[in-house]
């Protein structure tokens, strides 16, 4: 495929999925407004997440799900539009300035009272997270933290997912910095992205598979 076509394939796919709300549509300008970093999930991939949360606990929709890497919340907030009646999504952020912005942003998207944001870094809140909520608590985990981290972000959350629970993760082929398609030890995103691919494919526990959706999202089902 070349460039231009993969471009076009891009935009198309954002246009014709994408379609936002005028909260969700106005978010990251507000975001890049006040400081934040101009980086969340395309709004294809936004809704995607939003049909996975809901899908899950039988079809109702997650119960519980985790979020790594908040940023401004425009990931989060899709996510938590799938969660069944009553549901949490339980987000993590590291940047003190990131969740402040994030918790306003979910109030002002009405899943203010759905959202939990714990602040810290993703490997030093996550096994407090997991012993509070012990083995098959989450319905769905989506990982879009650090990439050089994805393998320990695994590791930690692997037995928290529920049967039939999910694992998605972001950035799994690219990111605006590196390519999968890069020698290997070139940068640590890429190298750890690679080695978090290969490692969830070849868990018997889960079924796995990763769309070229914009820069690549991981799929993984518990069985």
């Amino acid at each position: 495929m070349t460039p231009d076509r993969w471009n076009f394939t891009r935009d198309y796919l954002v246009d014709v999925f994408g379609a936002q709300d005028e909260q969700l549509r106005t978010l990251m300008p507000r975001a890049v407004a006040a400081g934040l970093p101009d980086i969340a999930v395309s709004a294809d991939v936004g809704r995607l997440l939003m049909l996975l949360t809901s899908m899950t606990g039988g079809g109702r929709g997650a119960r519980l799900a985790l979020e790594l890497g908040t940023l401004a919340g425009y990931s989060g907030i899709w996510i938590a539009r799938g969660l069944a009646p009553g549901g949490r999504l339980i987000t993590v952020e590291a940047e003190p300035r990131h969740a402040d912005f994030a918790e306003r942003e979910f109030v002002a998207a009405n899943v203010g009272s759905s959202v939990e944001i714990r602040r810290g870094a993703a490997l030093q809140v996550l096994p407090s997270i997991v012993g509070e909520l012990g083995a098959g608590g989450f319905d769905l985990v989506f990982l879009d933290a650090a990439k050089r981290e994805y393998c320990d972000y695994f590791q930690s959350v692997r037995a928290a997912i529920a049967p039939g629970g999910l694992l998605v993760a972001d950035n799994v082929l690219g990111s605006h910095t590196w390519w999968i398609d890069e020698p290997p030890g070139r940068t640590a995103d890429r190298d750890g992205a690679d080695r978090f691919n290969r490692m969830v494919a070849a868990d018997a526990e889960f079924e796995t598979v990763a769309v070229p959706l914009r820069e690549g999202v991981l799929i993984a089902r518990k069985r």
